[in-house]
């Protein structure tokens, strides 16, 4: 790639395709367009410099305009969030795959390089991960499929599309199944938050409201890994731009896991806090257990995402803190 090669970003006015346009940014890149359905104003993050489109690429004709002269295009574009949303709002999910359909037939199109698809761990089987101690979940995992309804499906088939681009068409396509992607200038609250953001707000409200209680969704016996969001970033860039893994779904993730119970306590501790937890057993938890193998992407990449849970969290801590003390004093915050 050349500095000055036009990048598209799909989805740049989110919480990762955000960051990612900040990422390349900063190698020198000089040429990145930035599409959203979002109003620019509505952004999670702007950078300066970068072409900013508002554009639903649900619509092909918008799909085609945001590809236009386009060398890379990667697709971050998708009605998600927490497992609150993705369980209630299937449907929705769902739509998310007229955005890669149209997408990556303009970028084929238009003669770019290479597209990159942003799919998830929700892809993999259900039924390998119905306990705790679930054994990380390896790519292979993904078929027989089973995938969590709606999100998962829409995934796993967009996942096919790009595969088929390559072996039909020889247009050169990369998949990463993102696990649990948490950081800063992600969402906090408002429904689509995800465990981290979510625990970490509760935390930060319990404290300043003086009633040291927290609401934990399940029993709190649930086991996840997250994924720091500069790890994140940084291996999209690997993955896409590595011919060892052209159409190859590869995960992307942390292989440190906790379940939601040690979480909470992480947190508390980073505050300096210990609350009442309180759970509740009705509301939506999501699969027992997912974790990430990562033998796959060590022996491409020779690289895995490093950054600690204790590390990603006191960060992302600290930028939640900083948002809740900006929403109580009237300024404008990242919302969902």
């Amino acid at each position: 790639m050349k500095k000055e090669d036009l990048i598209v970003i799909a989805g740049a006015g989110g919480f990762i395709g955000g960051s990612l346009v900040k990422y390349f940014y900063n190698q020198g890149f000089t040429n990145i367009r930035g599409v959203d359905r979002k109003p620019v104003a509505e952004w999670y993050q702007r950078t300066s410099g970068v072409e900013c489109l508002c554009l639903d690429l649900g619509e092909k004709e918008n799909a085609i305009r945001a590809v236009e002269g386009a060398a890379e295009v990667y697709n971050l574009a998708a009605d998600m969030g927490g497992m609150g949303f993705i369980e209630k709002y299937r449907i929705e999910c769902l739509r998310s795959i007229l955005v890669n359909t149209h997408l990556v037939e303009a970028a084929y199109r238009a003669g770019a390089e290479r597209y990159f698809f942003s799919s998830s761990a929700c892809v993999y089987n259900t039924d390998l991960q119905k306990s705790p101690d679930v054994i990380a979940l390896k790519e292979s995992d993904a078929y027989p499929a089973m995938a969590e309804r709606g999100y998962g499906w829409e995934k796993l088939i967009s996942e096919m599309f790009c595969q088929e681009y390559w072996a039909e068409r020889g247009f050169e396509t990369h998949i990463a199944r993102f696990h649990n992607i948490y950081g800063p200038h992600g969402t906090w609250f408002g429904g689509r938050e995800k465990a981290p953001a979510a625990i970490a707000r509760k935390v930060i409200e319990a404290k300043d409201s003086g009633v040291h209680e927290i609401e934990i969704w399940g029993d709190g016996s649930q086991v996840r890994s997250f994924c720091y969001i500069d790890d994140c970033v940084k291996g999209i860039d690997m993955i896409m731009h590595s011919k060892n893994l052209i159409a190859t779904p590869i995960n992307l993730g942390s292989h440190e896991m906790i379940s939601v119970n040690d979480l909470v306590s992480l947190v508390e501790t980073i505050a300096g806090v210990t609350l009442k937890r309180n759970y509740k057993l009705d509301a939506p938890k999501g699969v027992a257990g997912r974790n990430s193998d990562n033998t796959f992407i060590k022996e491409v990449l020779k690289w895995e995402p490093d950054t600690t849970l204790r590390t990603g969290m006191e960060k992302t801590y600290g930028w939640i803190n900083e948002q809740f003390d900006d929403r109580k004093a009237g300024k404008r915050v990242i919302t969902d």
